[in-house]
């Protein structure tokens, strides 16, 4: 199935761009952070993750690893199977799916071989950040944002159908 083939791709970007951006960039750490601006409002410094979205229990100590690999695990198989039963006709929700899950499985690798996830894109207004994150976060934020455009699109076409 193509979708598949494409999370698959997904997982294999997100790979190969943080191992080129750990190669490219020292790991930023307190009074020493380097950075390459790209744009004024963007740049790429790498950063590692031991936590969950936004840093989430970054801080716990060691324990939240083993929690985000067990989720991490049960969501990508509980999204890889709700991708296999999508109808034909279904091509948003697949898409955002194969998006979904293409990041999570990004994100595993990292967390459970290394115990972070590598996060190296940074956008800034002046002094305020949005946090670091990676190809895999954003093909999940783009699939999260698909699957909501597909939940207020599917009634309509549902509609239009009967």
């Amino acid at each position: 199935m193509i979708f598949y083939f494409v999370a698959a791709v997904i997982v294999v970007l997100d790979q190969w761009s943080k191992r080129y951006m750990s190669d490219l960039l020292d790991l930023c750490r307190p009074g020493l952070c380097e950075t390459i601006e790209i744009l004024p409002v963007f740049k790429l410094i790498m950063l590692h993750n031991s936590g969950a979205a936004f840093s989430f229990l970054d801080d716990a100590g060691g324990w939240q690893r083993w929690l985000l690999v067990t989720i991490s695990t049960v969501v990508s198989a509980v999204i890889g199977v709700w991708l296999f039963r999508v109808r034909a006709s279904e091509k948003l929700l697949a898409f955002s799916l194969c998006l979904i899950l293409g990041g999570a499985v990004g994100n595993l690798i990292d967390r459970a071989a290394a115990g972070f996830v590598v996060d190296f894109l940074l956008f800034h207004w002046d002094e305020h950040y949005f946090p670091a994150f990676n190809v895999a976060d954003s093909a999940i934020s783009v699939g999260a944002g698909c699957l909501i455009l597909d939940m207020f699109l599917k009634p309509k076409l549902e509609k239009a159908h009967d």
